[in-house]
């Protein structure tokens, strides 16, 4: 083992079982560990190097933000916070943004605006949360309480209260759910990725929304890992036509460095009042600066060649053979192996020069949005030998 192996391994935390790579650099889509192996990237450090390692435009919108004010609090207006807050509304119709510094806060921060919506409209005792079974929804002990998985509670009890979960794709399942509870809100992933990658029916996503709209329901939709571009459309709910009340993002909004963002519709924009809310680093110039050069540059030619190579992919994998099925938007992808684990097939990439990700029991896939197509190409000759 390298010096950082052992470093990390006697004083971080064990929770993560770590690949045996240190990755050291890396350009665009390839990195390259302490032995200056080359691999291409199929993970984006799950899906959050949107423009790949080391991007040059987003580097210089960094870099010269850090040397300007690398960070001032709340109290002071700062031009990347107020700039990426108008590009964000802009682009999505939505009226107001509060920034924090991951997805699990985003998604809390979308918990408090519909419960305080409810509470003022409804009365207090309307609180209750409806997720979706098999969602991830954060690590927090309350994001853990959304998440529809119950071996993420196990060794965290009591939870935060004040949540229910209902099945996928059951619109009477989910309309009974809130007729026997008193519902702030209806929390749900596009396409349930930690789960699975899996999408959510179109008619089942279209339906909670009239469903929300009709009885005053506050429709929040998490975008983290779906959002910013990955799934072909800007947000993945485009793909659906809905509009809902609250999004909630993060991972490839900030291009690497930590930024969350919950946009508030016009139905809930002035929930949050002063004091009611808040975070130290939440609209930090830095995050915002690469965040716009992020945002920026996802434009309907990106939008486009995201389908197209995601349809390279689908066409390539999914009658191949070792492949069972598929699933998945844009480049965010799914691949339940046939003959081998996904972690054994996630192993053997790994030793051919291609690093993949798993979700569940498949192979998932998440390169950068720009992946050059020489090196897409590459990735999957190896992914489709590995299946094998």
């Amino acid at each position: 083992m390298t010096d950082t192996k052992i470093v990390d391994k006697q004083y971080v935390a064990n929770t993560y079982n770590r690949f045996p790579v240190e990755i050291v650099s890396g350009k665009g889509s390839y990195v390259y560990d302490e032995n200056g192996k080359e691999y291409i990237d199929m993970g984006s450090g799950i899906g959050v190097t949107s423009f790949g390692i080391s991007d040059d435009v987003w580097q210089k919108a960094v870099t010269q933000q850090l040397s300007k004010v690398q960070h001032m609090s709340n109290l002071y207006y700062t031009q990347p916070c107020a700039q990426l807050a108008e590009l964000l509304c802009k682009k999505t119709g939505m009226k107001k943004v509060f920034f924090s510094n991951s997805g699990a806060e985003s998604n809390e921060c979308s918990i408090k605006v519909a419960r305080k919506y409810a509470a003022e409209k409804k009365g207090a005792d309307y609180s209750t949360i409806v997720t979706l079974v098999n969602s991830f929804h954060g690590r927090t002990l309350t994001t853990l309480s959304a998440t529809g998985q119950d071996h993420y509670h196990e060794l965290f009890q009591p939870l935060t209260p004040g949540f229910v979960h209902t099945p996928a794709n059951d619109l009477n399942a989910l309309i009974e759910t809130v007729k026997a509870n008193k519902v702030a809100g209806i929390m749900m992933e596009i396409i349930q990725g930690e789960g699975g990658v899996l999408p959510l029916d179109a008619d089942f996503v279209k339906g909670v929304a009239k469903f929300a709209k009709e009885n005053d329901i506050v429709l929040m939709i998490d975008e983290v890992q779906t959002g910013n571009g990955r799934t072909g459309e800007l947000y993945a709910y485009m793909n659906y036509g809905i509009q809902p009340d609250v999004v909630s993002t993060a991972k490839g909004i900030g291009g690497g460095l930590p930024l969350g963002a919950t946009m508030l519709g016009e139905k809930v924009e002035n929930v949050l009042g002063f004091g009611d809310h808040g975070s130290t680093f939440g609209g930090n110039p830095v995050c915002c600066a690469g965040a716009l050069s992020i945002i920026e540059r996802i434009d309907d030619a990106l939008l486009a060649d995201v389908k197209k190579k995601s349809k390279y992919i689908f066409d390539e994998l999914a009658n191949a053979e070792g492949v069972e099925s598929m699933s998945g938007l844009g480049l965010m992808i799914g691949i339940k192996p046939s003959k081998k684990t996904a972690g054994d097939v996630l192993k053997i990439c790994m030793e051919k020069g291609v690093l993949c990700l798993t979700a569940k029991d498949k192979v998932r896939l998440l390169p950068a949005l720009n992946i050059p197509m020489e090196a897409l190409e590459k990735a999957v000759k190896v992914i489709k030998e590995a299946l094998v």
